[in-house]
Protein backbone atom coordinates (compact mmCIF):
# COMPACT_ATOMS: atom_id res chain seq x y z
CA UNK A 1 0.00 0.00 0.00
CA UNK A 2 2.47 2.42 0.69
CA UNK A 3 4.30 1.60 -2.53
CA UNK A 4 1.15 2.14 -4.31
CA UNK A 5 0.67 5.80 -2.23
CA UNK A 6 3.76 6.68 -3.40
CA UNK A 7 2.74 5.81 -6.79
CA UNK A 8 0.16 7.29 -7.06
CA UNK A 9 1.50 10.44 -5.20
CA UNK A 10 4.54 10.45 -7.96
CA UNK A 11 1.82 10.54 -10.62
CA UNK A 12 -0.08 13.25 -9.47
CA UNK A 13 3.16 15.38 -8.91
CA UNK A 14 3.83 14.89 -12.51
CA UNK A 15 0.65 15.74 -13.83
CA UNK A 16 0.55 18.99 -12.23
CA UNK A 17 4.02 19.38 -13.18
CA UNK A 18 2.88 19.51 -16.96
CA UNK A 19 -0.05 21.51 -16.14
CA UNK A 20 1.96 24.10 -14.68
CA UNK A 21 4.31 23.57 -17.48
CA UNK A 22 1.41 24.73 -20.02
CA UNK A 23 -0.07 26.95 -17.84
CA UNK A 24 3.03 29.29 -18.15
CA UNK A 25 3.87 28.30 -21.59
CA UNK A 26 0.34 30.25 -22.29
CA UNK A 27 0.98 32.93 -19.31
CA UNK A 28 3.88 33.47 -21.81
CA UNK A 29 2.40 34.23 -24.96
CA UNK A 30 -0.59 35.67 -23.25
CA UNK A 31 1.21 39.00 -21.89
CA UNK A 32 2.58 41.25 -24.33
CA UNK A 33 6.01 41.64 -25.33
CA UNK A 34 8.00 44.95 -24.97
CA UNK A 35 9.39 46.19 -28.13
CA UNK A 36 9.01 49.85 -27.93
CA UNK A 37 10.54 51.24 -25.14
CA UNK A 38 9.74 55.17 -23.22
CA UNK A 39 12.84 57.27 -23.33
CA UNK A 40 13.10 60.33 -21.64
CA UNK A 41 13.28 63.19 -23.66
CA UNK A 42 16.61 65.47 -22.93
CA UNK A 43 16.71 69.54 -23.64
CA UNK A 44 19.88 71.51 -24.26
CA UNK A 45 19.35 75.00 -23.59
CA UNK A 46 21.48 78.17 -24.04
CA UNK A 47 20.65 81.90 -23.95
CA UNK A 48 21.52 83.57 -26.96
CA UNK A 49 21.66 87.39 -26.84
CA UNK A 50 17.36 88.03 -25.91
CA UNK A 51 16.69 84.60 -26.74
CA UNK A 52 16.36 81.33 -25.18
CA UNK A 53 17.54 78.27 -27.25
CA UNK A 54 16.17 74.81 -27.14
CA UNK A 55 17.25 71.97 -28.72
CA UNK A 56 15.62 68.83 -27.88
CA UNK A 57 15.67 65.16 -28.59
CA UNK A 58 12.60 63.18 -28.20
CA UNK A 59 10.14 60.67 -29.87
CA UNK A 60 7.36 62.85 -31.23
CA UNK A 61 5.78 60.11 -32.68
CA UNK A 62 3.98 59.31 -28.87
CA UNK A 63 3.37 63.06 -28.76
CA UNK A 64 1.17 63.21 -31.73
CA UNK A 65 -0.29 59.62 -30.68
CA UNK A 66 -1.04 61.43 -27.64
CA UNK A 67 0.24 58.60 -25.30
CA UNK A 68 0.38 59.93 -21.41
CA UNK A 69 4.54 58.87 -21.57
CA UNK A 70 4.08 59.12 -17.22
CA UNK A 71 2.41 55.82 -17.27
CA UNK A 72 3.35 53.73 -19.97
CA UNK A 73 6.62 52.30 -19.77
CA UNK A 74 6.25 50.60 -23.16
CA UNK A 75 4.05 52.06 -26.07
CA UNK A 76 2.58 48.99 -27.05
CA UNK A 77 0.93 48.73 -24.00
CA UNK A 78 -0.52 52.45 -24.60
CA UNK A 79 -4.75 52.72 -25.96
CA UNK A 80 -3.10 54.71 -29.01
CA UNK A 81 -0.19 51.79 -29.73
CA UNK A 82 -2.03 51.29 -33.17
CA UNK A 83 -1.83 55.20 -34.10
CA UNK A 84 2.05 54.80 -32.85
CA UNK A 85 2.81 51.92 -34.92
CA UNK A 86 1.39 53.88 -38.28
CA UNK A 87 3.22 57.35 -37.33
CA UNK A 88 6.48 55.10 -36.66
CA UNK A 89 6.13 54.10 -40.15
CA UNK A 90 6.00 57.58 -42.18
CA UNK A 91 8.72 58.92 -44.16
CA UNK A 92 10.80 61.57 -42.25
CA UNK A 93 8.67 64.74 -44.17
CA UNK A 94 5.06 63.20 -43.19
CA UNK A 95 5.96 62.84 -40.11
CA UNK A 96 7.27 66.62 -40.02
CA UNK A 97 3.75 67.79 -41.52
CA UNK A 98 1.73 65.76 -38.70
CA UNK A 99 4.28 67.45 -35.95
CA UNK A 100 3.67 70.67 -37.01
CA UNK A 101 0.09 70.55 -36.77
CA UNK A 102 0.41 69.43 -33.41
CA UNK A 103 2.78 71.80 -32.68
CA UNK A 104 0.19 75.06 -31.05
CA UNK A 105 -1.20 71.96 -29.00
CA UNK A 106 2.22 71.09 -27.70
CA UNK A 107 3.42 74.55 -27.09
CA UNK A 108 0.25 75.61 -24.86
CA UNK A 109 2.00 72.52 -22.86
CA UNK A 110 5.75 73.69 -22.21
CA UNK A 111 6.13 76.22 -19.40
CA UNK A 112 8.91 78.57 -19.73
CA UNK A 113 9.09 81.15 -17.20
CA UNK A 114 11.74 83.86 -17.18
CA UNK A 115 11.77 85.83 -13.88
CA UNK A 116 8.48 85.05 -13.47
CA UNK A 117 6.67 85.40 -16.57
CA UNK A 118 5.69 82.72 -18.82
CA UNK A 119 6.72 83.11 -22.23
CA UNK A 120 5.31 81.06 -25.10
CA UNK A 121 7.75 79.50 -27.02
CA UNK A 122 8.34 79.38 -30.85
CA UNK A 123 9.14 76.57 -33.15
CA UNK A 124 12.15 76.34 -35.34
CA UNK A 125 14.13 73.64 -37.20
CA UNK A 126 12.86 69.81 -36.96
CA UNK A 127 15.41 66.61 -38.37
CA UNK A 128 13.55 63.70 -38.47
CA UNK A 129 15.46 60.15 -38.79
CA UNK A 130 14.78 57.78 -41.12
CA UNK A 131 12.20 55.11 -40.56
CA UNK A 132 14.52 52.06 -40.07
CA UNK A 133 13.70 49.50 -37.99
CA UNK A 134 10.26 50.11 -36.88
CA UNK A 135 10.30 48.09 -33.76
CA UNK A 136 12.90 50.83 -32.44
CA UNK A 137 12.70 54.26 -31.34
CA UNK A 138 13.23 56.84 -33.75
CA UNK A 139 14.87 59.61 -32.47
CA UNK A 140 13.94 63.47 -33.74
CA UNK A 141 15.51 66.75 -32.96
CA UNK A 142 13.19 69.94 -32.81
CA UNK A 143 14.44 73.74 -32.11
CA UNK A 144 12.26 76.39 -30.57
CA UNK A 145 12.75 79.42 -28.84
CA UNK A 146 11.43 81.73 -26.22
CA UNK A 147 12.20 85.16 -26.44
CA UNK A 148 12.67 88.37 -24.21
CA UNK A 149 11.71 91.97 -24.66
CA UNK A 150 14.91 93.87 -26.00
CA UNK A 151 17.03 95.31 -23.71
CA UNK A 152 16.00 92.96 -20.94
CA UNK A 153 18.18 91.16 -18.70
CA UNK A 154 16.60 88.64 -16.68
CA UNK A 155 18.18 86.54 -14.63
CA UNK A 156 16.37 83.18 -13.87
CA UNK A 157 14.39 80.43 -15.51
CA UNK A 158 12.35 77.71 -14.99
CA UNK A 159 11.55 74.91 -17.75
CA UNK A 160 9.05 72.31 -17.61
CA UNK A 161 6.51 70.45 -20.05
CA UNK A 162 3.05 68.60 -19.15
CA UNK A 163 2.63 65.07 -17.07
CA UNK A 164 1.82 63.09 -19.85
CA UNK A 165 4.90 63.90 -21.98
CA UNK A 166 6.80 62.21 -19.73
CA UNK A 167 10.71 62.54 -18.71
CA UNK A 168 12.44 65.27 -19.21
CA UNK A 169 16.70 65.95 -19.01
CA UNK A 170 17.23 69.75 -19.24
CA UNK A 171 20.56 70.23 -19.54
CA UNK A 172 22.61 73.78 -19.51
CA UNK A 173 25.15 74.98 -22.32
CA UNK A 174 27.41 78.28 -22.64
CA UNK A 175 27.97 78.88 -19.40
CA UNK A 176 29.99 77.89 -16.32
CA UNK A 177 29.23 75.08 -14.02
CA UNK A 178 25.33 74.56 -15.77
CA UNK A 179 22.73 73.09 -14.49
CA UNK A 180 21.44 69.83 -15.18
CA UNK A 181 18.01 67.86 -14.43
CA UNK A 182 15.88 65.12 -14.46
CA UNK A 183 12.55 65.94 -14.32
CA UNK A 184 9.47 63.25 -14.07
CA UNK A 185 5.73 63.71 -13.95
CA UNK A 186 5.47 67.21 -14.85
CA UNK A 187 7.48 68.21 -12.70
CA UNK A 188 8.96 72.54 -12.97
CA UNK A 189 12.89 73.13 -12.41
CA UNK A 190 13.91 75.29 -9.76
CA UNK A 191 14.80 79.10 -10.51
CA UNK A 192 17.99 78.29 -12.76
CA UNK A 193 20.60 81.10 -12.80
CA UNK A 194 21.22 81.92 -16.26
CA UNK A 195 24.53 83.45 -16.32
CA UNK A 196 25.21 79.86 -14.52
CA UNK A 197 26.73 78.20 -11.50
CA UNK A 198 23.76 76.27 -10.78
CA UNK A 199 25.35 72.81 -11.19
CA UNK A 200 23.76 69.91 -8.97
CA UNK A 201 27.24 69.24 -6.10
CA UNK A 202 28.39 65.94 -6.34
CA UNK A 203 26.59 64.48 -3.79
CA UNK A 204 23.37 65.72 -4.63
CA UNK A 205 24.41 64.42 -8.11
CA UNK A 206 25.06 61.24 -6.75
CA UNK A 207 21.49 60.57 -4.92
CA UNK A 208 19.35 61.86 -7.75
CA UNK A 209 20.63 59.01 -9.85
CA UNK A 210 20.08 56.44 -7.72
CA UNK A 211 16.66 56.44 -8.35
CA UNK A 212 17.24 56.73 -12.18
CA UNK A 213 18.68 53.56 -11.66
CA UNK A 214 16.25 51.78 -9.73
CA UNK A 215 13.46 52.84 -12.24
CA UNK A 216 15.04 51.27 -14.79
CA UNK A 217 15.09 47.89 -13.15
CA UNK A 218 12.08 48.40 -11.57
CA UNK A 219 9.49 48.66 -13.12
CA UNK A 220 10.90 49.71 -16.71
CA UNK A 221 13.65 46.80 -17.21
CA UNK A 222 11.86 43.57 -17.90
CA UNK A 223 14.01 42.16 -19.64
CA UNK A 224 16.84 42.31 -16.46
CA UNK A 225 13.78 41.57 -14.07
CA UNK A 226 13.32 38.03 -15.90
CA UNK A 227 17.34 37.46 -16.13
CA UNK A 228 17.96 37.94 -12.24
CA UNK A 229 14.54 35.94 -11.74
CA UNK A 230 16.53 32.95 -13.96
CA UNK A 231 19.24 33.45 -11.68
CA UNK A 232 17.12 32.65 -8.68
CA UNK A 233 15.40 30.00 -9.76
CA UNK A 234 18.50 27.61 -10.20
CA UNK A 235 18.24 26.56 -6.32
CA UNK A 236 16.48 26.84 -3.26
CA UNK A 237 20.53 27.48 -1.70
CA UNK A 238 21.72 31.08 -0.79
CA UNK A 239 25.01 30.10 -1.96
CA UNK A 240 24.44 29.55 -6.07
CA UNK A 241 22.29 32.81 -6.00
CA UNK A 242 25.31 35.01 -4.57
CA UNK A 243 28.14 33.44 -6.58
CA UNK A 244 25.76 34.42 -9.46
CA UNK A 245 24.06 37.67 -8.76
CA UNK A 246 27.56 38.81 -7.67
CA UNK A 247 29.57 37.83 -10.91
CA UNK A 248 26.70 39.39 -12.54
CA UNK A 249 26.80 42.86 -10.33
CA UNK A 250 30.71 42.79 -10.99
CA UNK A 251 30.74 42.34 -14.60
CA UNK A 252 27.81 44.63 -15.91
CA UNK A 253 29.65 47.60 -13.37
CA UNK A 254 32.98 46.56 -15.69
CA UNK A 255 30.95 47.06 -19.44
CA UNK A 256 28.64 50.48 -17.74
CA UNK A 257 31.45 52.01 -16.78
CA UNK A 258 33.49 51.34 -19.84
CA UNK A 259 30.83 52.31 -22.52
CA UNK A 260 29.88 55.09 -20.38
CA UNK A 261 33.33 56.30 -20.81
CA UNK A 262 33.49 56.06 -24.28
CA UNK A 263 36.15 53.31 -24.16
CA UNK A 264 33.22 50.70 -25.50
CA UNK A 265 30.84 50.76 -27.98
CA UNK A 266 28.36 47.96 -29.30
CA UNK A 267 25.13 48.63 -31.24
CA UNK A 268 21.76 48.21 -29.89
CA UNK A 269 20.70 45.54 -32.39
CA UNK A 270 23.60 43.73 -31.17
CA UNK A 271 23.08 44.02 -27.51
CA UNK A 272 19.42 43.58 -27.10
CA UNK A 273 19.47 40.12 -29.11
CA UNK A 274 21.35 38.97 -26.95
CA UNK A 275 20.41 39.96 -23.95
CA UNK A 276 17.06 38.86 -24.87
CA UNK A 277 19.44 35.20 -25.28
CA UNK A 278 21.01 35.42 -21.85
CA UNK A 279 17.77 35.30 -20.42
CA UNK A 280 16.59 32.04 -22.41
CA UNK A 281 19.64 30.26 -21.76
CA UNK A 282 19.95 30.73 -17.58
CA UNK A 283 16.30 29.32 -17.57
CA UNK A 284 16.78 26.20 -19.81
CA UNK A 285 19.64 25.70 -17.75
CA UNK A 286 17.69 25.23 -14.53
CA UNK A 287 15.40 23.10 -15.96
CA UNK A 288 18.34 20.50 -16.49
CA UNK A 289 20.47 21.78 -13.88
CA UNK A 290 19.76 21.24 -10.05
CA UNK A 291 23.08 23.56 -8.63
CA UNK A 292 25.44 25.60 -10.28
CA UNK A 293 27.08 23.72 -12.96
CA UNK A 294 30.67 24.21 -13.25
CA UNK A 295 30.49 26.41 -16.99
CA UNK A 296 27.51 28.33 -15.30
CA UNK A 297 29.80 31.45 -13.37
CA UNK A 298 31.71 31.74 -16.56
CA UNK A 299 28.03 32.27 -18.71
CA UNK A 300 26.66 34.57 -15.84
CA UNK A 301 29.85 36.82 -15.92
CA UNK A 302 29.79 36.83 -19.62
CA UNK A 303 25.99 37.47 -19.34
CA UNK A 304 26.45 40.50 -17.12
CA UNK A 305 28.91 41.73 -19.41
CA UNK A 306 26.08 42.11 -22.20
CA UNK A 307 23.74 43.69 -19.56
CA UNK A 308 26.14 46.31 -18.65
CA UNK A 309 25.90 47.68 -22.39
CA UNK A 310 22.02 47.51 -21.92
CA UNK A 311 22.36 49.85 -18.96
CA UNK A 312 24.83 52.21 -20.74
CA UNK A 313 22.61 52.75 -23.76
CA UNK A 314 20.08 53.69 -21.27
CA UNK A 315 22.79 56.47 -19.61
CA UNK A 316 23.27 58.14 -23.36
CA UNK A 317 20.19 58.53 -23.78
CA UNK A 318 19.84 60.20 -20.20
CA UNK A 319 22.70 61.79 -21.48
CA UNK A 320 24.97 62.42 -18.24
CA UNK A 321 25.91 65.45 -16.76
CA UNK A 322 29.21 66.40 -17.87
CA UNK A 323 30.88 67.78 -14.79
CA UNK A 324 29.30 65.18 -12.43
CA UNK A 325 29.89 62.38 -14.75
CA UNK A 326 31.42 59.95 -12.12
CA UNK A 327 28.90 60.51 -9.15
CA UNK A 328 25.77 59.95 -11.77
CA UNK A 329 27.55 56.95 -13.42
CA UNK A 330 28.04 55.36 -9.93
CA UNK A 331 24.66 56.57 -8.74
CA UNK A 332 23.04 55.22 -11.32
CA UNK A 333 24.62 51.75 -10.97
CA UNK A 334 23.79 51.65 -7.25
CA UNK A 335 20.02 52.25 -8.49
CA UNK A 336 20.37 48.89 -10.61
CA UNK A 337 22.07 46.90 -7.86
CA UNK A 338 18.76 48.31 -5.52
CA UNK A 339 16.48 47.34 -8.10
CA UNK A 340 17.92 43.58 -8.53
CA UNK A 341 18.15 43.34 -4.75
CA UNK A 342 14.55 44.42 -4.86
CA UNK A 343 13.07 41.51 -7.48
CA UNK A 344 15.11 38.89 -5.48
CA UNK A 345 13.88 40.10 -2.46
CA UNK A 346 10.47 40.06 -3.52
CA UNK A 347 10.31 36.74 -5.15
CA UNK A 348 12.20 35.09 -2.26
CA UNK A 349 9.44 36.31 -0.05
CA UNK A 350 6.42 35.04 -2.54
CA UNK A 351 8.50 31.32 -2.39
CA UNK A 352 9.47 31.35 1.36
CA UNK A 353 6.68 29.52 2.56
CA UNK A 354 6.95 26.45 -0.19
CA UNK A 355 10.53 26.54 0.36
CA UNK A 356 10.15 25.83 4.59
CA UNK A 357 7.72 23.10 3.82
CA UNK A 358 9.51 21.15 1.39
CA UNK A 359 12.55 21.12 3.71
CA UNK A 360 10.24 19.86 6.46
CA UNK A 361 10.74 23.41 8.59
CA UNK A 362 7.55 24.27 8.17
CA UNK A 363 3.55 23.41 8.60
CA UNK A 364 1.62 22.94 5.36
CA UNK A 365 -1.37 23.76 6.99
CA UNK A 366 0.40 27.32 7.47
CA UNK A 367 1.72 27.10 4.23
CA UNK A 368 -1.47 26.68 2.21
CA UNK A 369 -3.62 29.20 4.65
CA UNK A 370 -0.43 32.10 3.45
CA UNK A 371 -0.63 31.44 -0.01
CA UNK A 372 -4.15 31.45 -0.16
CA UNK A 373 -4.67 35.03 1.59
CA UNK A 374 -1.97 35.74 -1.27
CA UNK A 375 -3.97 34.51 -4.09
CA UNK A 376 -7.26 36.22 -2.73
CA UNK A 377 -5.37 39.60 -2.32
CA UNK A 378 -4.01 39.27 -5.65
CA UNK A 379 -7.15 38.24 -7.76
CA UNK A 380 -8.55 41.31 -5.92
CA UNK A 381 -6.23 43.50 -6.98
CA UNK A 382 -6.49 42.75 -10.87
CA UNK A 383 -9.99 42.86 -10.46
CA UNK A 384 -10.13 46.74 -8.45
CA UNK A 385 -7.34 47.59 -10.98
CA UNK A 386 -6.24 50.70 -8.88
CA UNK A 387 -4.99 53.47 -11.21
CA UNK A 388 -2.22 54.52 -9.10
CA UNK A 389 -1.07 51.13 -8.94
CA UNK A 390 -0.71 51.01 -12.57
CA UNK A 391 0.98 54.32 -12.43
CA UNK A 392 3.27 53.48 -9.95
CA UNK A 393 4.21 50.57 -12.23
CA UNK A 394 4.63 52.28 -15.22
CA UNK A 395 2.35 49.14 -16.97
CA UNK A 396 -0.75 47.28 -16.73
CA UNK A 397 -0.72 45.55 -13.86
CA UNK A 398 -1.48 42.12 -14.93
CA UNK A 399 2.46 42.24 -16.55
CA UNK A 400 3.37 41.75 -12.88
CA UNK A 401 0.08 40.47 -10.84
CA UNK A 402 -0.61 37.31 -13.67
CA UNK A 403 2.80 36.06 -13.13
CA UNK A 404 2.94 36.41 -9.22
CA UNK A 405 -0.65 34.71 -9.26
CA UNK A 406 0.43 32.18 -10.96
CA UNK A 407 3.67 31.46 -8.89
CA UNK A 408 1.27 31.85 -5.40
CA UNK A 409 -0.81 29.12 -7.00
CA UNK A 410 1.99 26.90 -7.83
CA UNK A 411 3.97 26.86 -4.29
CA UNK A 412 0.16 26.02 -3.09
CA UNK A 413 0.26 22.90 -4.81
CA UNK A 414 3.95 22.56 -3.81
CA UNK A 415 3.08 22.76 -0.48
CA UNK A 416 0.04 20.11 -0.86
CA UNK A 417 2.49 18.01 -1.96
CA UNK A 418 5.21 18.62 0.03
CA UNK A 419 5.53 14.50 0.94
CA UNK A 420 7.07 14.02 -2.32
CA UNK A 421 10.86 14.97 -3.36
CA UNK A 422 11.69 17.66 -4.93
CA UNK A 423 8.11 19.01 -5.29
CA UNK A 424 9.24 22.95 -5.16
CA UNK A 425 11.86 22.04 -7.80
CA UNK A 426 9.20 20.15 -9.99
CA UNK A 427 5.99 22.19 -9.48
CA UNK A 428 7.44 26.21 -8.95
CA UNK A 429 11.28 26.11 -10.25
CA UNK A 430 10.91 24.70 -13.59
CA UNK A 431 7.53 25.89 -15.00
CA UNK A 432 8.71 29.46 -13.82
CA UNK A 433 12.04 28.35 -15.28
CA UNK A 434 10.00 27.58 -18.70
CA UNK A 435 7.98 30.33 -18.71
CA UNK A 436 11.08 32.94 -18.47
CA UNK A 437 12.63 30.82 -21.09
CA UNK A 438 9.53 31.01 -23.46
CA UNK A 439 9.53 35.22 -22.63
CA UNK A 440 13.58 35.43 -23.60
CA UNK A 441 13.13 33.01 -26.73
CA UNK A 442 10.41 35.28 -28.00
CA UNK A 443 12.34 38.31 -27.31
CA UNK A 444 15.01 36.92 -29.44
CA UNK A 445 13.62 36.31 -32.45
CA UNK A 446 11.26 39.19 -31.90
CA UNK A 447 14.32 41.49 -32.00
CA UNK A 448 16.50 39.75 -34.28
CA UNK A 449 13.79 38.54 -37.04
CA UNK A 450 10.38 40.91 -36.16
Amino acid sequence: MRILRSFNQALKVSYLTVVSTMLVFWLAFALPAHAHEVLPAIADMEQVGDTLAFDVRLNIESFIAGIDLTDTADTNDAPQAADYDELRALEPEALQARFEAFWPEMRTRIQIIVDGNLISPVLGAIQIGDVGNVETVRETHIQFTASFLPGDRPETVQVGWAKEFGTLVIRQQGVDAPYDGYLEAGALTDPIALSGGDQASIWQTFVSYIPVGFDHIVPKGLDHILFVLGLFFLSTRMRPLLTQVSLFTLAHTITLAAAALGFVTVPGDIVEPLIAASIAYVAIENIFMRNLSPWRPMIVFGFGLLHGLGFASVLGEFGLPQGSFIPALIGFNIGVEVGQLAVIAVMFLAVWQAIRVDRGKNEATQGIAVYAVLIVATVALIIWNPAGLSEALGSPMLIFLAPMLAVFALCMASVALRDHIDAYRRIVSIPASVFIAVVGTYWFVERVFL
